[in-house]
């Protein structure tokens, strides 16, 4: 398309059943505010909307867990979420909730328009209900195994080891997660969307007309469905907990929240439009409007195919321009994981780096998932930090801050006559709005990224050789002129970092005073205007923009995941069930003894044997026990242990073993003796 006249530019729903953590940043709101950002900055006209998801199956499932409604668990998330995105610097116009009446409205009306057009097919079927519950089961109600890839633990849409999409009735041994019965077959009605009528029209419009503009793994994705064959899509679901069906037969049904999530983003505009006295269609009806879609590979079906189709069926709505969505984010070397709580929440970290929002914006843009999934380590986040903000950005700004202060009092230099290197750098600062725009505007906000940092580095390099600190004792108009250019090299910074680093832009802006006085340099400003920063203009003092992070900072943050995933071991650690129940003549065949282990040594060649010697009180034998990851030979003699004695002997790797040392396992997978305390037990005294 031309030009726009406008963006509506949307994120991802979130689910409001737990905080907001880095890899919903790195997949979706960091690189959707960068976007934003630089649309406002080159005069464009952009709504920005967001809001939370509350009417998923996962929020329902919480509220059971914790004894409270639906309603408590989403109050709670929803204000959590809305106010880490602001303290974040997350910029919507507006941040809505599919709770709210204008959104209910929405997408009941949304409904009603498809329903009356014809666009569902109405079927009975058959579904999975658990008798004793005494309710239909959601596809998150229903755990199983997967049919493609044999994950034990799938849920009934979507197995997350895989990531195949199926329906609940597809699992292998499904469970109901209410009450981990097997859940029986009824038969319901429900209204489907048929994604098989508009195949070919998805066809033409993604697989021909987006095949180059569309990133790579957002395009197979969504070949592969269409290749695959769409088939009708429920619309509907039977929970108490959502946007009642609004057609007749629909009691005790509600919207499917994949359907009316998506809506959200059209009744969030609509909201901020009543608010601010617009007309909100235009927005979402008229062809100069780019509609862009922020979201992670989670949902790239949902958002290419099924809200399209949507959209289509209504008849009156533009589609998406584009859907620039990324891969996972993994957190040191493993998959992100809420119900484990492998993750860094956003509150957290607010908390725990006050004023360090742009570290973490800079840090998961350097690194972020774009194309394919990748790896937040804190030590790369200590690394982004001190090597490259810190050391290239932050340190050309204070050395021309400082020096600017020290020899001219804060005032900008005139110039002199320009050097072939100063006209060339000068020449080079007014190119960089236009290849970072590139970048940005192909959603290659890490390319981006690192072209700003490249401007800081043009800047440290200009200074490291002309060198003002020792010009200033031998020319002082030379030293004039190279302070005046590195100056405009920082007001381009401060104007072009904003996208990026929000709170650092801020922040150089008041250092260099330009916002009060009137001189504040445009993004358009930068390639077109002679002079930034004039001659005469006073800037205020040297402040850091960045501090070194230190390594015991970093630790900190290991050590607490560290904690978080013991924790979780323990709390997820299955108690055996109970065996066989036997006899007390069983028991008494048992000959448990108390000993003393005189030697040890590693067995050759297996990582788990110890073979041992050990004073049983009615002799001195061999045992050969798998115990060597959770001790050493060194540290087991003299241990007092408990013996069953009358065990069968049994050859292990060519020793005989004569006996078992009995052992149990502590939570953190450790093993642990079992035995006497009391000094008073002597070997070979019986147990019984």
């Amino acid at each position: 398309m031309n030009k726009p006249k406008r963006y509506t530019v949307t994120t991802a729903l979130p689910y409001t059943n737990g905080p907001i953590h880095i890899g919903h940043l790195a997949g979706v709101y960091v690189p959707a505010d960068i976007y934003v950002r630089y649309l406002r900055l080159t005069g464009n006209d952009v709504a920005f909307i967001g809001g939370s998801d509350e009417h998923g199956v996962p929020i329902t499932i919480k509220a059971k867990n914790e004894g409270v409604t639906p309603q408590d668990i989403v109050d709670k998330y929803h204000d959590i979420i809305k106010q880490s995105f602001e303290d974040f610097g997350i910029t919507y116009d507006n941040y809505s909730r599919t709770t709210a009446p204008i959104h209910h409205k929405t997408a009941s009306d949304f409904f009603k328009t498809l329903h009356e057009k014809g666009e569902f097919i109405e079927e009975t079927t058959e579904q999975l209900y658990d008798e004793e519950a005494n309710q239909f089961l959601a596809d998150r109600f229903v755990i199983g195994t997967c049919p493609k890839c044999g994950n034990e633990e799938s849920y009934g849409d979507q197995c997350e080891s895989c990531g195949t999409s199926h329906n609940a009735t597809d699992l292998i041994n499904p469970k109901s997660a209410i009450t981990g019965n097997t859940p029986t077959l009824k038969q319901t009605k429900h209204w489907f969307l048929p994604l098989d009528k508009h195949e070919d029209f998805l066809k033409e419009w993604i697989l021909e007309g987006h095949k180059k503009d569309w990133k790579p793994n957002v395009y197979g994705q969504v070949k592969s469905w269409i290749d695959d064959g769409l088939r009708p899509r429920a619309v509907t679901r039977d929970l108490d907990w959502g946007i009642p069906v609004p057609a007749e037969g629909g009691e005790g049904k509600v919207l499917y929240v994949w359907f009316d999530a998506p809506i959200g983003y059209i009744s969030s505009t609509i909201e901020w439009a009543e608010r601010e006295g617009k007309d909100w269609e235009p927005y979402w009806k008229d062809e100069d409007t780019k509609l862009v879609h922020f979201i992670g590979k989670d949902n790239i079906v949902f958002h290419c195919i099924i809200f399209p189709s949507m959209l289509k069926a209504e008849g009156s709505y533009i589609l998406p321009e584009n859907v620039p969505a990324n891969e996972f984010l993994n957190l040191e070397g493993n998959k992100l994981s809420t119900s484990k709580n492998w993750a860094v929440w956003l509150p957290e970290y607010l908390k725990d780096f006050p004023n360090q929002q742009d570290v973490l914006r800079y840090a998961l843009n350097a690194n972020a998932p774009e194309t394919k999934d990748n790896d937040f380590t804190w030590k790369d986040f200590q690394a982004r930090n001190n090597n490259e903000l810190v050391a290239i950005f932050g340190n050309f700004i204070n050395r021309v801050v400082v020096l600017t202060n020290k020899y001219y009092d804060g005032v900008v230099p005139t110039p002199s006559e320009f050097t072939q290197v100063d006209e060339e750098t000068l020449a080079a600062v007014k190119a960089y709005p236009s290849v970072i725009a590139s970048s940005i505007e192909r959603y290659r906000f890490r390319e981006a990224g690192q072209e700003l940092m490249n401007l800081a580095r043009l800047g440290n390099k200009y200074l490291a050789d002309e060198e003002p600190w020792k010009k200033i004792k031998e020319d002082e108009a030379r030293t004039q002129t190279i302070m005046y250019v590195a100056l405009q090299i920082a007001s381009a910074l401060s104007t072009l970092c904003e996208p990026f680093l929000p709170f650092t832009a801020e922040k150089l802006k008041r250092i260099l005073n330009v916002a009060s006085s009137g001189v504040e340099t445009s993004w358009n400003d930068i390639p077109t205007k002679a002079v930034l920063l004039p001659a005469n203009h006073q800037i205020g003092k040297a402040e850091l923009l960045f501090t070194k992070i230190e390594d015991k900072t970093i630790q900190a943050q290991l050590d607490k995941l560290e904690a978080n995933k013991k924790a979780n071991e323990a709390a997820n650690k299955k108690t055996e069930p109970q065996k066989d129940t036997i006899t007390f003549e069983d028991f008494t065949k048992l000959d448990i003894r108390v000993g003393t282990i005189l030697e040890a040594e590693k067995m050759p060649k297996t990582k788990k044997l110890l073979k041992l010697k050990v004073d049983t009180g009615i002799d001195v034998r061999t045992i050969v026990s798998g115990i060597a990851e959770s001790f050493s030979a060194e540290e087991v003699i003299g241990r007092r242990v408990t013996v069953l004695v009358n065990l069968a002997p049994r050859a292990l790797r060519g020793v005989e073993s004569q006996g078992m040392i009995l052992m149990t396992e502590s939570p953190d997978g450790k093993l642990v003796f079992v035995n006497p305390d009391d000094a008073s037990v002597a070997n070979g005294l019986q147990i019984s």
